[in-house]
């Protein structure tokens, strides 16, 4: 319950900041307190005491400006070729399998948020594999927030923590983790190390 938990408020703090979700904050903490987390407290104070058109300006800069900081899980391994295509489809055939109805008419189907909230809610054994499976990319996204010094880096960290093992402390580290995964599970994955977000290491 813990994991669905820290799952299920990361969605919502990873997803562009709104009224609603600043109405929400004191059932988070709440949540997250029953199940004895604290590692997004911070954030948390933080939101409440930031004016929400600033949180707005913020997200934008952070997420909508820099590739650094993609949360489209397989635009780490595929970039924006032709592959990816694929890799979307499989992330709608997981969302399908399920049983439950994603509503992904908004959003490309890796968007992390929804992602997580899937895993939280609606199929957390197929999530978590989704979320093993892209590992790599939670691991370079949350490097890459912390380079920066955005705080969101601690909601990432968060997520990743949620996973068995702990983070890589590099990108060195975090294809040392590709290049050991078992072969279903890399295939792309090379693109981390040689495709368009290459230039970031």
């Amino acid at each position: 319950m813990r994991t669905r938990v820290v799952r299920q408020v990361a969605s919502y703090l990873l997803a562009y900041p709104d009224q609603r979700l600043l109405d929400q904050v004191p059932v988070l903490r709440a949540a997250l307190a029953e199940q004895g987390v604290t590692s997004l407290d911070a954030f948390l104070d933080e939101l409440e005491a930031t004016p929400l058109r600033e949180l707005e300006r913020r997200y934008v800069d952070v997420f909508d400006l820099s590739k650094r900081h993609a949360l489209y899980l397989s635009y780490w391994t595929d970039g924006d070729t032709r592959r990816r295509g694929e890799v979307l489809a499989g992330f709608k055939a997981a969302y399908r399998a399920s049983g439950f109805l994603v509503d992904t008419s908004g959003e490309l189907p890796d968007y992390l948020p929804m992602v997580l909230e899937f895993a939280a809610v609606a199929d957390p054994v197929a999530g978590e594999e989704l979320l093993r499976q892209y590992r790599p990319s939670l691991e370079l996204l949350r490097i890459g927030l912390e380079e920066d010094k955005t705080p969101y880096a601690g909601v990432v960290a968060a997520v990743c923590a949620t996973l068995p093992g702990p983070s890589p402390k590099d990108r060195a580290a975090v294809q040392a983790m590709v290049d050991s995964s078992p072969p279903t599970e890399t295939v792309g994955l090379e693109l981390v190390q040689l495709g368009p977000i290459g230039g970031y290491r």
